[in-house]
């Protein structure tokens, strides 16, 4: 059986990435919604119905826990997901708590970077209102970041001039904590680092959704425990997208290599 991701897009390849090194035994599948891509623009309603039919299309390919690797996604359609559906089902949120939490001593401020439609959910609300409590968050909305990252555009001068342009009116000697509250926003890491005080640490939900998720398979019972007989039987990737256009499942694979190659940097 396989372990589902959905996003969608590119930016659930991220968390992917993350499930691939801390769960090397399993196999998985991918869809990306890329009919409406991106999410972080459209209304709740439209984002809810999209999520629904993606996961039945997922749900074919022997599913036994499912991802929604997207914090938007997750916000708007993870509870009703959860009441149709008796596999288990892993959601993401801004990593706002666990920045929080890191800058209690120092003083410093959190700035989370997300879609606008993520930023305008009540539960992100209720989220910074449950941890925030010396209001010490900002957000800021990047809603073209993922039509960039969808491009497979990393160019440096052009990705620095527009996060240049966008945290411009943020004193950045203030924050400790930038927080990657959407999961395309990771694949510009390496760029930030370059562009941020070095002071500040970046944060995503990569690695706690993929916790829970080992720690959810584990309490089912749906953890592989040990290798394949062949090496070749595990972590395999069946790449899916809703418009069914090959060219942008090769796309996949290469944003994959991408960030694989990225993240060797700092492990």
């Amino acid at each position: 059986m396989k372990i589902g991701f959905f996003d969608s897009g590119l930016g659930g390849i991220t968390v992917l990435s993350e499930a691939l090194r801390r769960l090397p035994n399993e196999n998985f599948v991918y869809m990306a919604d890329t009919l409406h891509v991106p999410y972080g623009t459209k209304t709740p309603q439209e984002v809810l119905g999209y999520v629904k039919a993606s996961v039945q299309t997922i749900l074919k390919e022997d599913v036994k826990a499912l991802v929604i690797a997207c914090n938007t996604a997750t916000s708007i359609a993870v509870a009703e997901l959860r009441k149709e559906y008796p596999i288990p089902i892993i959601g993401m949120e801004p990593a706002v708590k666990p920045a929080v939490e890191m800058n209690r001593a120092n003083g410093k401020r959190v700035l989370v970077l997300a879609t606008p439609l993520t930023l305008k959910q009540s539960c992100y609300a209720a989220l910074v209102s449950r941890v925030d409590d010396h209001g010490s968050v900002d957000s800021l909305p990047l809603p073209e970041l993922v039509h960039y990252c969808e491009q497979l555009n990393f160019d440096r001068a052009e990705m620095s001039a527009y996060f240049n342009r966008e945290l411009s009116s943020f004193n950045l000697d203030i924050y400790g904590t930038v927080v990657l509250g959407c999961t395309h926003y990771p694949f510009y890491k390496e760029i930030l680092r370059e562009l941020l005080p070095s002071h500040i640490q970046l944060i995503d939900g990569s690695q706690g959704t993929v916790r829970r998720l080992k720690q959810v398979l584990s309490e089912h019972n749906l953890l592989e425990p040990s290798p394949k007989s062949s090496p070749s039987q595990a972590g395999h990737i069946t790449f899916l997208c809703s418009s069914q256009d090959e060219a942008y499942v090769r796309k996949m694979e290469r944003a994959l290599e991408i960030y694989t190659e990225h993240e060797k940097i700092y492990f």
